[in-house]
C-alpha cells in the first residue's frame, strides 16, 4: 500500500504467532541522518498505530520515502498508517 509518507507491505504467514514489524529507508531517502530520522519516525509511528490495527501472525514492513517520510505532520503519518492498514486487512 502506498502512502504519501512511505510504503506498506503487509503479509500474512499463516501461522499464529506475534506482529512481526520492519522498517527501511533506501540511500533515496537521503544520508544517514535523513534515513535515520525517517525510520524513528516511521516506528514511533507503528508503536502508536499498530496495537489497535496490526493482526497476530502478520509480517509488516514500512519504507520510508524520499523527501516526504521526514516532511509530513506526525500526526498525518499516523493516520496515513491507520489507513494503509485498514486497506490491507480490508
Amino acid at each position: 500500500m502506498r502512502a504519501d509518507g512511505f510504503v506498506l507491505q503487509a503479509r500474512d504467514r499463516g501461522a499464529p504467532g506475534p506482529v512481526r514489524v520492519g522498517f527501511t529507508c533506501s540511500k533515496k531517502v537521503g544520508n544517514a541522518v535523513a534515513r535515520n530520522r525517517a525510520k524513528r519516525r516511521l516506528r514511533e509511528a507503528a508503536r502508536l498505530t499498530l496495537p489497535g490495527r496490526a493482526r497476530p501472525g502478520w509480517d509488516y514492513v514500512l519504507i520510508g520515502r524520499r523527501d516526504r517520510t521526514a516532511a509530513i505532520p506526525f500526526d498525518t503519518l499516523c493516520a496515513e498508517l491507520a489507513r494503509a492498514l485498514d486497506r490491507a486487512h480490508g
